[in-house]
C-alpha cells in the first residue's frame, strides 16, 4: 500500500492499495471519528460494493444511513443536493458526524458539497471507485453541482479527511469507464509528468498502484501549492475549457473523460499553429488517444464551444485561462481575452492545414 500526504491547511493522507474497501471503517474511525456515517453512493455502485463497505463501518461502531442517486450526471444537480442536505438533517447527521462518498466523481462531488454545506462543514470520506475519480475528483477539495448554465457552477472547496483508493475496484471496471479514466492520467502526464505518459503508452499493461501514485502525487504537489486555484492549480484545467463545453452541449451524453480527451486534442492542436509547441507533441498526445479508444474530434463549431466555455468558472471577467502543453510533460498558462477564444478554438477544430 502506498500513501500520499496532501499538504493543504486541513492536511490528510490518500491511501493507494488493494483491500481497502473492506478495512474502510478503521480508517473512517481514525480519519474522522463520529458515531454516524452517512453513506451516499449511487444505484450501481450499490449493488456492487455497498454491502461490504456498510460490514466495515457498522463494525467500527458507526450508524450508517444511505442516499443513493441514480448513475450519472444528471443527479449532480441542485434538486438532488438539496434533497441529501434534508436527508442528513432526518437522519440527525450532527457537527462530529460524517459522510463516506462511495462511487465516482458525481457521488464524490455531490457528497463533498453537502458535508461543505451542512451545519457550515462536517468531515467527508471518498472512496472512488472509477480511475476518474481516484486520480482526479476525490484529491483536491473541488466539490459542487452543475447548474443549467453549465458544470460545476456552485461549489465549494472542502478537503476530505481522507481518501481510500482501492485500486483492486478499478480492476472490474468496463473497459469505457476506465478508460474514461485514463483520459486525466493522459492530462497529467501532458502538463507534468513526461515518465507517466511513457508508462501510459504502455497500454493495456498498467501497474494500476504506480499510475494512481503517479497522478494522486503530481496533483497533491499542485493542491498544496494553490489550493484555491489562483494560479498554478489552473494547470489542471488542460483539455477542461474545450471538454466542459463538450459535455454541456451534449446534454452530458459525452462522458467526462471524452470531452477532455477531445479539449486535450483541440487545445494542443491550437497551441501548435500558435507556435507554443510543436506539431510531433499533437501527434504524440492523438497516437495515445487513439490507442485508449479515445476521440480526439468534434463535429461542434468553434463557435458552439466557446459559447458555451464562455459560461465556464474559469473565466474571470474578460479573460479566461488557457493550459498550454509546451512539450510532453510541460504545461504553462496563457490569460487570452475572451473575445479571443472563438479563433483560438477554431484553429483547433479546423478540419485542414495541419
Amino acid at each position: 500500500m502506498r500513501t500520499v500526504n496532501v499538504r493543504t491547511a486541513k492536511p490528510y493522507n490518500v491511501y493507494i492499495g488493494a483491500g481497502l474497501l473492506d478495512r474502510a471503517g478503521a480508517y473512517v474511525r481514525n480519519a474522522a471519528g463520529g458515531g454516524a456515517a452517512a453513506v451516499v453512493t449511487d444505484d450501481i455502485v450499490a449493488g456492487i460494493y455497498l454491502d461490504r463497505l456498510l460490514n466495515s463501518l457498522q463494525n467500527h461502531g458507526y450508524d450508517t444511513p444511505v442516499f443513493t442517486v441514480k448513475n450519472g450526471e444528471a443527479s449532480k444537480n441542485t434538486f438532488t443536493y438539496v434533497r441529501l442536505l434534508e436527508f442528513l438533517a432526518d437522519k440527525r447527521l450532527s457537527r462530529t458526524d460524517v459522510v463516506v462518498a462511495l462511487g465516482g466523481g458525481v457521488v464524490g462531488d455531490l457528497a463533498g458539497f453537502a458535508a461543505a454545506t451542512y451545519m457550515r462543514g462536517i468531515a467527508y470520506i471518498q472512496i472512488p471507485t472509477t480511475l476518474l475519480a481516484a486520480i482526479d475528483s476525490s484529491v483536491g477539495g473541488k466539490t459542487g453541482i452543475d447548474l443549467d448554465a453549465g458544470k460545476n457552477l456552485a461549489g465549494a472547496f472542502h478537503q476530505p479527511a481522507a481518501v481510500l483508493c482501492d485500486h483492486a475496484l478499478l480492476e472490474m471496471l468496463p473497459p469505457r469507464i476506465f478508460t474514461d479514466g485514463c483520459a486525466e492520467a493522459i492530462k497529467l502526464a501532458m502538463i507534468a509528468d513526461g515518465d507517466l505518459f511513457g508508462i501510459m503508452s504502455c497500454f493495456p499493461i498498467l501497474d494500476l498502484e504506480d499510475v494512481v501514485t503517479r497522478c494522486v502525487t503530481i496533483k497533491r504537489d499542485v493542491v498544496s501549492a494553490d489550493e484555491y486555484e489562483t494560479g498554478l492549480r489552473k494547470l489542471l484545467n488542460f483539455g477542461h475549457t474545450v471538454g466542459h463545453a463538450i459535455e454541456l452541449l451534449s446534454n452530458y451524453s459525452v462522458s467526462h473523460g471524452k470531452a477532455v480527451a477531445i479539449g486535450m486534442a483541440v487545445e494542443t492542436r491550437a497551441a501548435v499553429k500558435m507556435g507554443f509547441c510543436t506539431s510531433e507533441c499533437y501527434d504524440q498526445l492523438v497516437e495515445l488517444l487513439h490507442k485508449y479508444g479515445l476521440p480526439y474530434q468534434t463535429r461542434l463549431s468553434a463557435e458552439e464551444i466557446s459559447g458555451a466555455a464562455l459560461n465556464d468558472k474559469k473565466r474571470s471577467g474578460g479573460k479566461i485561462t488557457l493550459v498550454v502543453p509546451e512539450a510532453i510533460g510541460t504545461g504553462v498558462l496563457h490569460e487570452v481575452d475572451v473575445g479571443d477564444l472563438g479563433s483560438i478554438i477554431a484553429l483547433g477544430t479546423a478540419k485542414s492545414g495541419g
